[in-house]
């Protein structure tokens, strides 16, 4: 608990002020985020779960594209959260969207939604962020109903993007404590080993992106 209360705090800082112009400035290079939201294909009246849904975005653009659905997302940040219900409430999807704090890596969405088990859980542009991101991986598939899908879509390694622009972009992201995962496809294959899921996996764009998808049988 000591751990999720000091990276709230470090994440309530960083944003503070971000919050505000958060999705406006990242539209132009978090891609693969509605490649990701479009292949979802949230089953009729299923429940979708964002871990680290910060202002929302994603899941008012899940909300529009699956109307039947019933939407949450988690953040350890306050301070996005109040950007997040601020968009929500604007949206008038206040009936098909909550959020709630929480740590990715444990949050428990029976205590804070009553909802054990989702048809989709997805991360997006989260990992990169998040020291202990393996964990996240692995919980996040625990939370799977039957036939349930995980997606997760994060910066990738590059390679085959010009070396000046990779070296260029590493540096950049840096700065914002962001860590593209090497790893990340390694992670998911354990995951998939550990729980019985199938996975896919494909990097997007030269490598600027990797998207993976981890399915658990009905």
């Amino acid at each position: 608990m000591a751990d999720s209360g000091a990276a709230a705090q470090s994440m309530d800082r960083m944003y503070r002020a971000q919050r505000h112009i958060y999705d406006l400035t990242r539209k132009f290079y978090l891609l693969g985020r509605d490649r990701m939201i479009a292949g979802l294909d949230v089953p009729e009246g299923g429940s979708v779960l964002e871990l680290g849904c910060g202002t929302a975005r994603n899941l008012v653009v899940a909300a529009k594209r699956y109307p039947t659905a019933r939407l949450h997302g988690i953040d350890i940040s306050a301070e996005m959260l109040r950007t997040a219900e601020a968009a929500i409430a604007r949206q008038g999807l206040g009936s098909r969207i909550r959020v709630a704090q929480g740590d990715a890596t444990s949050a428990d969405p029976a205590a804070l939604f009553g909802v054990a088990r989702f048809d989709r859980v997805f991360v997006s542009y989260s990992l990169s962020m998040i020291p202990p991101w393996q964990r996240v991986v692995a919980h996040a598939a625990t939370l799977l109903a039957p036939a349930g899908a995980l997606h997760v879509v994060d910066f990738g390694m590059g390679e085959r993007l010009p070396g000046f622009f990779n070296a260029g972009l590493r540096g950049w992201l840096a700065r914002f404590h962001v860590t593209p995962r090497a790893e990340l496809e390694a992670a998911m294959q354990e995951t998939a080993a550990r729980q019985r899921l199938q996975l896919r996996f494909e990097r997007l764009h030269g490598g600027y992106a990797q998207l993976g998808v981890l399915t658990r049988k009905a």
